[in-house]
């Protein structure tokens, strides 16, 4: 495993962050008719990942989960999905939250892109002074 795909491994883990942000960002507010419908966010799950060979350590995916947050209830009748009750149920998706996430994982995608623009400007000046 080389610099480069270390490198490559985690921007495609920052790159899950944001779209599991994004889609989570998508369904805030929305409704649905029952608790057991509604949306709830989801969030990446990380492992690490070490090549043997080399001893660099780097990071997979090892899946999405949803979060076991509540969705939250409200008594509106006059919707059209609302229950017997009146009542709809909400994402619990905390836009705040997802916001900051986003930010985050954008910063850390570039953090990485900056250190591989470094990395192989050294390569090329190396290569240069032979």
């Amino acid at each position: 495993m080389t610099l480069f795909e270390v490198a490559g491994r985690a921007m495609s883990a920052q790159l899950v962050r944001m779209n599991a942000s994004a889609s989570n960002l998508a369904n805030a507010g929305t409704v649905s008719a029952s608790e057991e419908e509604a949306y709830r966010p989801v969030r990446p799950v990380f492992a690490q990942q070490l090549d043997a060979r080399t001893g660099l350590s780097t990071v997979r995916v090892s899946g999405l989960i949803r979060e076991n947050a509540a969705p939250l209830r409200t008594h509106n009748p006059d919707h059209p999905l609302a229950d017997a009750n009146g009542d709809v149920w909400a994402a619990p998706v905390d836009e705040n939250a997802e916001m900051i996430e986003m930010l985050e994982s954008s910063r850390q995608y570039q953090n990485v892109v900056e250190a591989m623009q470094t990395a192989k400007q050294l390569m090329l000046e190396t290569m240069r002074m032979k």
